[in-house]
């Protein structure tokens, strides 16, 4: 099993154009299916039944893994099967009838002003260290990109006399713009902290870790962490917390929900909408607390 996984990572990169983080995962979610297949003494995909993943997707539910977690695996699993079938390598495909399980829909968490400004003032120091961080979170925050995009820019991508960055996945790219105070925390890490923490002048990579090489996604989780519990931030702190931040400030100040939605980089605007109903939920509460007949 493990060579046509292999098989499929390559067929999701070469054909199908899936990103990095698309592979991986696949690829993850496949590798936990082959071990608790080879467990049963199951070590041909042909020997798959439905039952058997039945059984597989059961196993996860009891291991506690949640609903949107078990979704995704189920997906990695369809979309194998299906390639396995078109490629002769099983006679039926045991996915096909498997259901995801209902996902309740989460309010996406959003930092209050304040917090947001805790957040961002943090770092706050000269160090390159100091300064790198502080040039990546008032990035994150001023374009709401996501955090995969943040690790992967390059200093090309920048073009701080316009304040605009290009972001690019696959085939596709899009311009975002930024304000001063994201500009100026940029200018000074690329002053003070870049060439400091670089190694390697050939390399245009906009963010490095401190040994000089590219930032991880974990990395990154863990220094916005460790700045929330400064800032004094209760509950859950992620990345994607100053996305949906951004989102939900600018269309709480008035923005176009287009514009916005071509600033996330969604390719439906019914993701964007969350914000508005967002917005509109507060507007109600706070009318209801203030009118004398609310």
């Amino acid at each position: 099993m493990e060579s046509y996984i292999r098989e499929f990572a390559g067929y999701l990169q070469e054909v199908k154009q899936k990103s990095k983080n698309t592979q991986l995962s696949y690829a993850r979610d496949l590798k936990k299916l082959n071990m608790y297949c080879t467990a049963r003494g199951i070590r041909s995909v042909s020997l798959i039944t439905e039952d058997i993943l039945d059984e597989y997707l059961e196993h996860l539910q009891q291991d506690g893994m949640k609903p949107a977690t078990i979704s995704r695996n189920i997906a990695s699993v369809k979309a194998f099967f299906l390639y396995l079938l078109e490629t002769k390598a099983v006679d039926y495909d045991p996915a096909l009838k498997l259901k995801a399980p209902k996902i309740e829909k989460k309010v996406p968490v959003i930092l209050s002003m304040d917090e947001t400004v805790r957040l961002l003032e943090q770092p706050s120091g000269s160090s390159p260290k100091e300064l790198r961080d502080r040039a990546m979170l008032e990035l994150l925050y001023a374009t709401g990109i996501r955090v995969s995009e943040l690790i992967s820019l390059k200093v090309s991508d920048l073009n701080l006399q316009l304040q605009y960055m290009v972001c690019r996945d696959l085939n596709k790219e899009r311009m975002i713009p930024f304000g001063d105070v994201a500009k100026d925390a940029v200018k000074k890490y690329l002053k003070s902290g870049r060439p400091k923490l670089v190694n390697n002048e050939d390399t245009d990579v906009l963010f490095t870790n401190c040994s000089g090489h590219a930032m991880s996604r974990q990395g990154f989780w863990k220094l916005i962490k460790g700045y929330g519990k400064l800032a004094g931030i209760d509950g859950e702190l992620t990345p994607h917390t100053l996305r949906h931040s951004f989102a939900a400030h600018l269309v709480s100040n008035g923005a176009d929900l287009h514009s916005v939605q071509e600033m996330l980089g969604h390719s439906d605007i019914s993701t964007t909408q969350i914000y508005a109903n967002m917005a509109r939920t507060k507007l109600q509460e706070e009318y209801k607390k203030a009118h004398p007949r609310g």
